[in-house]
This record gives structure tokens, C-alpha cells and sequence, in this order.
């Protein structure tokens, strides 16, 4: 049986959380303008000890190569929905073009994402979900759109504004991205709510409960967007923890460096019908600050 909405949670502004936050046209649009290297060097900021990636001399060339060569590439991903946009078969062509994008993106900044076997094979087969991840860095969204298996497909709600931009709103608009007015929290959880309905079951949206980036030590208070659109449409929310993007990529910084984001994936998440809803927004973010706690 279907949960009723929780009417002590609807109203709340801004209810979805951080929806897509802004790294998508960050770094497109760094892609198109960016015109000099701002390294990291605060050394208060550096990642637990782990093995350097790529030597000094590798890692130079590499982001040299982007320097040069990236505003291209982006341009053309950016581009390619204006020409192909109407062809059959062309969102799940496009979303794949975009993930490489975000792998090769990620090599050439000297960063891996790790995701264990185990998690990606249960992701291969999950359906009928919404995503829930917490939100470290700018680097999260390509994080997860590396190590997530092309058999799972999803997307990702972005802030109405960021589809003002005509370049962003094509690649947004062939990406199957959903449009939200953070604006109106009544009237982005409906918009969600009739996207997730519309969605097939393979398919989950992903959405950033926080609402924006964390800077503490531990998660923040979640928002309870994901949890109403979850018991309105009678899916599972899928809770993924990502570790360390914040040492690769602090506030502040444009450049990352170099290093190893981890991601782990939790068990499906069951609203309970006969509780509310805050009371599951408080289980959620229990589940996910212990799994973010023990590392």
C-alpha cells in the first residue's frame, strides 16, 4: 500500500536538497573558459596517505592535455544533442558518451573512483530506486558517473537555473536531466514526483540530500525530499556514501588533485508506511553516517 504524505513535512522550501548542484556547469564551463591552472597547495588540506597515482612528470602532461584539448571535448558533448538530439535511441547513446566523459576527465586529473565489485553488480540489477548520495565536492557527480555499471541507468535533477545557459540546457535536455525549480519546494517535489512516475523502473534520479556541499567532518542534516517522493511513488531509495572527494577538491579550490575517491553502496532503504516521514529522513541519514563514520 502506497504511504500517505507526510503533512508535516510538506511546505518545507527547498525540500528536494541539492539537486544536481552546480558541477556540472562549473566544469563545462571551466572547459570553455578556463585560461590558467590554480594548483592546490594548502598543505591543511591534504587526503589521507595513499599511493600517488600518476608521477609529476605524467601528471603535468596530463593536465596539460586538458587544458589544452578539454574545451574542446566539452564543447562537443555540449554541442551533439543540437544536431542528434531528435534521433531515436539518441538519450541512451548520449548518457554513455557522457559518462566516458567524466572517466576521462577524472584520468587525466589523476583521480580514481573506487566502487567494489560487489556494489556494482548490485547495482547492475537494482531497480524501481531513487538514489541518495551525500554531497563532498564538485567531484561527486563524476565520481559516480565513472564507477556506476552502464547497466544501471540514471540521471540527476539540475536547478532550473542552471538550464538558462543554452549550451547547458541542450546537453541537460539530451542527458534526460529533470528540471527543477528549487525555488518553489511545492512545486519541485511535484515536478519529481511526475518524473519518477513517468520513469521506467531500471531508471533512478539521483538526489543530494544535504542540499549542498558538507564541509564538517560527518554529514549534514538531510532534507526530506527524497524520502516523500520515495513513499509517494512506491520506490526504495538507494543510499551511497562517497569518502574523500573533499581532501581531492576542498571549498574554494578550482583544482583538484590527485587521488582515490571512494563509493560504497548501501543495502535498498524501505520507507515504513505506518511512521512518518521525518521519521524516516532521521533513519536514512543514520544508515548513511554510520557507514560514512567507519570509513
Amino acid at each position: 500500500m502506497r504511504a500517505a504524505p507526510d503533512r508535516r513535512c510538506a511546505g518545507r522550501g527547498n525540500d528536494l536538497g541539492h539537486v544536481v548542484p552546480g558541477f556540472v556547469a562549473q566544469w563545462l564551463l571551466w572547459g570553455i573558459n578556463k585560461c590558467q591552472v590554480l594548483m592546490n597547495n594548502d598543505p591543511g588540506l591534504h587526503a589521507p596517505e595513499r599511493p600517488a597515482l600518476d608521477t609529476t612528470l605524467v601528471r603535468v602532461i596530463k593536465r596539460a592535455t586538458l587544458i589544452l584539448l578539454g574545451p574542446f571535448y566539452f564543447l562537443f558533448i555540449g554541442f551533439v544533442p543540437l544536431v542528434c538530439g531528435r534521433r531515436r535511441g539518441f538519450r541512451g547513446w548520449y548518457w554513455t558518451r557522457v559518462k566516458r566523459a567524466c572517466s576521462r576527465l577524472l584520468w587525466l586529473l589523476s583521480i580514481r573512483a573506487e566502487m567494489s565489485e560487489a556494489d556494482k553488480r548490485s547495482l547492475s540489477t537494482d531497480s524501481n530506486s531513487l538514489i541518495v548520495i551525500n554531497h563532498r565536492s564538485h567531484l561527486d557527480g563524476f565520481a559516480l558517473m565513472d564507477v556506476v555499471p552502464d547497466d544501471k541507468w540514471f540521471t540527476f535533477a539540475a536547478k532550473k537555473e542552471l538550464c538558462d545557459a543554452a549550451l547547458l540546457r541542450t546537453g541537460f535536455s539530451g542527458a534526460g536531466l529533470v528540471e527543477i525549480d528549487r525555488k518553489s519546494g511545492k512545486a519541485a517535489l511535484e515536478t519529481l514526483r511526475a518524473a519518477v512516475r513517468d520513469m521506467p523502473a531500471r531508471r533512478s534520479v539521483v538526489l543530494f540530500p544535504e542540499g549542498t556541499r558538507t564541509a564538517s567532518q560527518s554529514l549534514g542534516e538531510f532534507r526530506p525530499g527524497a524520502v516523500l517522493v520515495a513513499r509517494e511513488t512506491g520506490r526504495v531509495i538507494r543510499p551511497i556514501v562517497i569518502l574523500d572527494s573533499d581532501h581531492l577538491l576542498a571549498r574554494g579550490r578550482f583544482m583538484p588533485k590527485g587521488g582515490t575517491i571512494r563509493i560504497k553502496v548501501l543495502d535498498p532503504f524501505h520507507c515504513d508506511p505506518d511512521g512518518t516521514a521525518d521519521a524516516d529522513v532521521a533513519r536514512l541519514r543514520n544508515a548513511m553516517m554510520a557507514v560514512f563514520n567507519a570509513g
